[in-house]
């Protein structure tokens, strides 16, 4: 490995935001890891990076089960060596239905995605990057413009993001002594196949159902080049990127 290669892990890697950072970090020469359930998307998407020369490494994980997840960084650190950049995107939710009728595995699964599977994540960073020469490195969680307010029927969800919140400044604080730097992007309307209902139409907070802007993903994938373009003294703590005209700023 070139010593000026830069090593990045990004999990929900088959898809959308996922697909798309990792194409730019590789864009950028990175080496990358690219995790996900769906073992034949990550390939196209590997191989949809050939051309930047940068080397990649597919492996299939999944970030509810902390034995996929141990497998992951130890295959990460066999081909490699290191990690410099761990994005915590991968995530889900539960079906959009009343609060009270939502079953307790469906809490569950979102909890075990969305929050526990980024912890256990983050548990795997910090032990390769507390341990390597040069020291340290960068997490970068995905939150959602839903670690400020929720949608109707997301409880799950909303639950999740809020708590990345909290668990990207209890990182960032206990990082400090390993130059492990941590921060979070707060993304909303990234058009992806699993944002393309807005367009057509999502429910508001008022009970109306209204189609929303939409915003280039590419956009949130040089948001992400940029925050690991930093230096690690330096840290863009919170970025929210958002389709500028959603619903979000203001009543409604």
């Amino acid at each position: 490995m070139a010593s000026s290669e830069k090593v990045a892990i990004v999990t929900g890697a088959g898809t959308g935001i996922g697909k798309a950072v990792a194409l730019a970090l590789l864009g950028e020469g990175y080496a990358v890891v690219l995790a996900g359930r769906r073992k034949e998307l990550l390939e196209a998407g590997a191989l949809e990076g050939k051309s930047s020369g940068s080397r990649t490494l597919v492996v299939p994980t999944d970030v509810s089960d902390p034995a996929s997840i141990r497998a992951l960084f130890a295959r990460t650190k066999e081909a490699f060596g290191r990690l410099d950049l761990l994005f915590n995107n991968a995530g889900t939710g539960a079906p959009a239905v009343p609060l009270e009728e939502l079953t307790y595995e469906q809490w569950k699964t979102v909890v075990d995605t969305n929050l526990t599977g980024v912890f256990l994540c983050t548990q795997e960073a910090f032990k390769i990057m507390k341990s390597q020469e040069p020291r340290g490195g960068r997490i970068i969680n995905n939150g959602s413009i839903s670690a400020h307010a929720p949608r109707p029927n997301s409880a799950p969800y909303t639950a999740t993001k809020h708590a990345i919140t909290g668990l990207t400044k209890a990182t960032a604080l206990d990082g400090r002594k390993y130059d492990i730097a941590c921060c979070q992007i707060d993304i909303g309307n990234a058009a992806t196949d699993l944002a393309s209902r807005m367009a057509a139409g999502v429910p508001q907070a008022d009970g109306s159902v209204r189609p929303e802007p939409l915003m280039d993903v590419e956009h949130v994938a040089q948001a992400i080049v940029f925050m690991a373009s930093m230096p690690l003294e330096t840290n863009v703590q919170f970025m929210t990127i958002m389709a500028t005209k959603m619903p979000f700023v203001g009543r409604g």
